[in-house]
């Protein structure tokens, strides 16, 4: 069980989010989920009744870490700073992954990129570190989007 838990704001999406998640990962799971209170007298707010017994959260597995999605509004947004490393183990697995997340391509460099919620993966062969000891490498991966391992 994980000490630290990854909480991800969607917005209204949370349900949408997860199921596509669970599609990717060939190894993950739902572990619960939470729904908003149905009314004022069950704590809900006034400003939250459109969200009445729908999802307030879902705790889910992917490949063996666990994540919170919180369904809420449009308050936040996701951003580069923070994004999610899949280490890979051949081209295979890169390509795999970088075609299931990759939904912006405009902010794709250096193996990262933005899926269709706007979350940011690194997607990078698990040897990455022995890969950036040859020669030119960081121009090669400065010079990439997805990363072909070939090249270095």
């Amino acid at each position: 069980m994980n000490t630290i838990t990854p909480n991800l704001w969607f917005d209204g999406k949370a349900k949408e989010a997860v199921d596509f998640y669970l599609s990717v990962f060939k190894d993950s799971k739902i572990i619960s989920t939470t729904n908003y209170p149905n009314s004022e007298a069950e704590g809900l707010a006034d400003f939250q009744k459109d969200l009445a017994g729908k999802v307030l959260t879902i705790e889910f597995e992917l490949n063996g870490l666990r994540f919170v999605a919180i369904n809420a509004g449009p308050e936040f947004t996701f951003n580069e700073a923070v994004s999610f490393s899949i280490a890979c183990d051949d081209q295979e697995e890169i390509d795999y992954y970088w075609e299931k997340l990759s939904n912006v391509p405009e902010s794709e460099q250096c193996g990262w990129c933005k899926d269709k919620f706007g979350l940011s993966w690194q997607i990078v062969p698990s040897n990455m570190e022995e890969l950036m000891q040859k020669p030119n490498a960081f121009k090669t991966l400065m010079q990439q989007k997805k990363i072909v391992i070939d090249e270095y």
